[in-house]
This record gives C-alpha cells, sequence and structure tokens, in this order.
C-alpha cells in the first residue's frame, strides 16, 4: 500500500462552505484539438464544490482509503518543520497545485527516498526540480488543458480591468463611498483599436487570442513555434521573431510563456523601457518572468500605466511584497486556474493518474511531464522527458 500527500491551500477564512452560489457547473467533455477531459473510473464528489482546498480533498480520501492507501492532506509546506518536510521520508505520491506550490527541491526530493511521483492537479509544474526527478526515477504528471480555459478567461478579463480602469471606478463607490465620475473615468480607455500581444501561443495564449479577436483590436504574438500559416490569416495575427520585438509594438501585452532561465526576469528595466509609454501588462503565467522591482518602477514612472496578475514570487507572497501596494494594479492571488469549474476537471484528472498508477496501465501521454517509467510503481529507470 502507498502513502499520499496531498499539499491544497487552506480553507476559507470562514470555513468550508455549507452552499454555493450556483446549483452545478456546465458539463465538459473535450477541448479544442480533440483532447478529451479527464475520464477516470468515478468520483466522488460533486462538481461545482470546492475541491482544491484541505478540507476538499479533491475528493480522493474515500476512493485512496478504500483502496487501503495512507492519505494525508496539508497546507503547511514551508519552515524547517513543515508537515510537508516532516511526511515526506515515508511518502509515494505527491500532490500538489500551482496556486499552493508545494516545492519539490533537490533536497526535498533526495530525503524521499520513495517518492515515485508527483502530480500537479492543474498545469505547471516548474515547482518540481525536473532533473532531480529524472535522477530519482519519478514520474511528473499534470492535468493538462484542465484550467487552460479558465486562466485565458481570467487573462482577458484583467487585461479589460486595466484598460478600463474598473478597480479605480469601483474603489470610488465602495472605498471612497463617492460619485466621481471625472476621477473615474480619467484613465478609462477602450481596448477597440489597440494593438494587443501575446508573449506564448500554447493553448492559453491561443485561447486568449481568440477570446480578443471579436473587440476589433490587432492582434501580435511571439512564440518559439510559430503558428500555422492558416491561424495567423484566421486571426490576423502579426508575428514576432522575439519578446523585445513584441513589447514595442504593442499597448497591451498578455504573458502565456513558461518560465525557464531565459524567460527568468525577462521584462526588467531594459525591456520595458522599449514598451510604449502607457502600455499595459496581464501576467498569469509565473511571477519570476517579469522583474519584481522594475514593474514597480515602470508603473511609477508611467511607463507602464496598468499590471495585472495572477503569479507572484514567492507563493503566497510576504505581507510586505511591493506589488500588493504599487500603484495602478490589478493584482489577484493565483486563482485564475482554480475556478469552481476547473477544479471538478483537475480533481477528476488527479484520480485518472492515480488509478492508472495503481492499477499498472499507462499514464496518458498528454498528461506526462517526466516519464521515470514503471506507472504502476515498480520504479523502472526509463526516462523521458515529455513535450
Amino acid at each position: 500500500m502507498a502513502k499520499i500527500l496531498a499539499v491544497l491551500y487552506p480553507d476559507p477564512v470562514g470555513g468550508y462552505p455549507p452552499e454555493y452560489a450556483r446549483d452545478g457547473i456546465p458539463t465538459i467533455t473535450g477541448y479544442p484539438g480533440g483532447q478529451t477531459a479527464p475520464t477516470p473510473q468515478a468520483v466522488d464528489f460533486t462538481p461545482g464544490e470546492l475541491l482544491g482546498c484541505v478540507s476538499g480533498e479533491l475528493g480522493l480520501r474515500r476512493f485512496l482509503e478504500e483502496r487501503g492507501h495512507t492519505f494525508v492532506v496539508t497546507s503547511d509546506k514551508e519552515g524547517d518543520d513543515s508537515a510537508l518536510d516532516r511526511e515526506l521520508p515515508d511518502t509515494d505520491v505527491v500532490i500538489s497545485q500551482p496556486f499552493w506550490p508545494a516545492y519539490l527541491t533537490p533536497e526535498r526530493i533526495t530525503a524521499a527516498p520513495r517518492l515515485r511521483l508527483a502530480i500537479t492537479a492543474g498545469i505547471g509544474s516548474d515547482h518540481v526540480d525536473l532533473p532531480s526527478a529524472i535522477s530519482h526515477g519519478m514520474t511528473v504528471a499534470e492535468i493538462t488543458y484542465s484550467n487552460s480555459i479558465s486562466v485565458s478567461e481570467h487573462a482577458v478579463m484583467q487585461i479589460l480591468t486595466l484598460v478600463h480602469d474598473y478597480m479605480s471606478a469601483h474603489e470610488w463607490v465602495t472605498t471612497k463611498k463617492g460619485w466621481n465620475i471625472a476621477d473615474a473615468v480619467s484613465r478609462n480607455y477602450d481596448l477597440e483599436g489597440m494593438d494587443v500581444g501575446v508573449l506564448g501561443s500554447g493553448r492559453i495564449g491561443q485561447a486568449v487570442l481568440r477570446r480578443l479577436k471579436p473587440f476589433d483590436v490587432r492582434l501580435h504574438y511571439s512564440d518559439v513555434h510559430r503558428l500555422p500559416e492558416e491561424v495567423e490569416a484566421e486571426l490576423e495575427l502579426t508575428y514576432h521573431p522575439d519578446a523585445r520585438s513584441l513589447a514595442a509594438s504593442v499597448d497591451v501585452l498578455s504573458i502565456h510563456t513558461p518560465l525557464h532561465p531565459k524567460t527568468q526576469n525577462l521584462f526588467d528595466d531594459e525591456l520595458l523601457g522599449t514598451m510604449r509609454r502607457g502600455a499595459y501588462i496581464v501576467n498569469t503565467a509565473r511571477g519570476l518572468i517579469v522583474d519584481r522591482d522594475a514593474v514597480v518602477r515602470a508603473l511609477d514612472s508611467g511607463r507602464l500605466a496598468g499590471y495585472a496578475g495572477d503569479v507572484w514570487y514567492p507563493q503566497p507572497p510576504p505581507p510586505d511584497h511591493p506589488w500588493r501596494t504599487m500603484p495602478h494594479e490589478a493584482m489577484t492571488p493565483h486563482v485564475s486556474g482554480s475556478t469552481l469549474s476547473a477544479q471538478a476537471r483537475y480533481a477528476a484528472g488527479t484520480r485518472e493518474i492515480l488509478e492508472c498508477w495503481f492499477d499498472g496501465r499507462p499514464i496518458r501521454q498528454e498528461y506526462l511531464i517526466v516519464d521515470g517509467g514503471g506507472l504502476a510503481g515498480t520504479g523502472a529507470q526509463s526516462y523521458t522527458v515529455a513535450g
């Protein structure tokens, strides 16, 4: 029998919800491109429930305990004596989320001799040190596409929030209890006619482009892999060979590229200085893609008219993180990919992976980030890095 450790974000401050705003969520059976939604043998939750927090347990406890496994759930992941570090030495499977990442560092992986599977409930596994996972014989998997559309909708929302200066107008009628229309519209513009760019045209980036097309904007993008000619023609896209060319050509830039050495701190003072005065940036990818303090300086100087994001570094950020108080921001905690709709899909996908793992069946290829072999826990020493 195995020990499964899930590191999930804490419960709501007011307690686990006794009821929800809606009675259910739409059923999504597939995604653009033909990939089907997760297909576990069964689920022990009602879609639309809060599953990503500690009490939600991703709906896994009954399934795991009926099979005789040990299931430990915690939100305590930092510090020298965290629950994560205490539980790791005899853990076989770690489940984490990009919204509340359990950083599986080389040191933590070394301290977990039995660890053979790391599952990201969602998309984005950069909190796992992949070279260490490979040498350790681990499999790393995530629920591809489960929350891509959720993030793309959030990005479009934040673009409109910045351009229309929604936060300021909302503050006038709530915090300030006023009706100062002149103040509320003094930084309020239309998105129509602007140049809007996307850095990274994978699943999320393309979904953002398609959702922006009806706004009658001029669309731009940059990616190491150029999109097919028919897609560029359909969306009337202008391609840029690099981030510098893209940044200098747009009024609004939405970031959707992965975090890796070439993108870490990519948006520094120099690159931000090439952007049009009054440009906007939305970052729902990873916080480290931008230089934290350079963003603050660009907002203070007026180079940027606004910055919105759903990602920080570290996560959660400390109380004195400057993005909490910088001007013209529309920041959120890392919630874009953890809507109640998305949670139903990534919880189901997590169960699907576990079913395959314990039954000795192959995990879907599209879920695999690192295939450590031995998908039934045999520890076979054959590794491939999935694209």
